[in-house]
């Protein structure tokens, strides 16, 4: 279905079993992106057929982050004795 441009909406996102060791000093950087291909079907964002459509539109997206639309990323912490 396609989103209305202009409007807000809420997602709730599953990142599935994912698991990194960050290390004192390391950072974090989250990326949003309309497509995971090939581990998913492509997404023209066009609405069209991804196997048969033809044309592509780029996408933008807008991530808002304020007391309205708190925006925000869990990070559960799961301690490790012998991380170093």
């Amino acid at each position: 279905m396609p989103i209305e441009p202009g409007k807000v909406y809420n997602y709730t996102i599953d990142l599935w079993a994912t698991s990194y060791v960050i290390l004192p000093g390391h950072k974090l950087r989250l990326e949003v992106s309309s497509s995971d291909f090939p581990r998913f079907d492509r997404n023209l964002n066009t609405g069209e057929d991804p196997n048969t459509g033809t044309k592509m539109v780029a996408a933008k997206q807008t991530i808002y982050h304020s007391a309205r639309y708190p925006s925000h990323v869990v990070l559960p912490l799961i301690p490790q004795e012998n991380a170093k």
